[in-house]
């Protein structure tokens, strides 16, 4: 009878080392799981990171392959409209060295000059108003500093005056 219960609690102890062995593996198992899953999360966010930047890179290409498209087709028309003007101009420097003789001048546009004196009149009024503002801001540091130069002879006035009586 006094073996039986030494065996039990031997039973008992191994028992719980075997129960504590399972459990440390088992932890041991998933911590190494949760690393891995970690380190496949990381590859694959990796992983879904570059294939974006891969795509943004072929949208911009994409992109600027039609942005230059749209871009000479711009710059054909203004070159087409720039060949336009230049013809333009030069009938027009051709009609002002040989002015048109006969009942034609009397119609003669005058708009570009009205706008150009109406242009002129304004820089002059700018000009003028710009002038009268510099003299009022001059005028009014005048009074100002006239004012500041009383204030302080009255105070001195009276600092003087607080001396003698005493």
């Amino acid at each position: 009878h006094l073996h039986t219960p030494v065996f039990h609690a031997q039973e008992d102890e191994k028992l719980e080392d075997v129960c504590k062995e399972i459990i440390s593996q088992w932890a041991e198992s998933c911590a190494r799981s949760a690393t891995k899953n970690k380190e496949d999360a990381e590859v694959l966010a990796i992983a879904n990171l570059i294939e974006k930047q891969a795509q943004i890179v072929v949208k911009q290409k994409e992109v600027s392959q039609e942005s230059r498209k749209r871009k000479e087709a711009k710059e054909a028309v203004l070159a087409q409209y720039a060949n336009i003007t230049d013809d333009e101009d030069e009938a027009e420097e051709e009609e002002q060295a040989f002015p048109p003789s006969g009942d034609k001048s009397l119609f003669k546009n005058t708009n570009v000059e009205e706008v150009l004196s109406r242009k002129k009149q304004q820089r002059d009024q700018a000009k003028e108003d710009s002038h009268k503002k510099k003299e009022t801001d001059k005028m009014q540091r005048e009074k100002d500093k006239l004012a500041r130069q009383d204030r302080k002879d009255k105070e001195k006035k009276r600092t003087q005056k607080g001396e003698r009586k005493r």
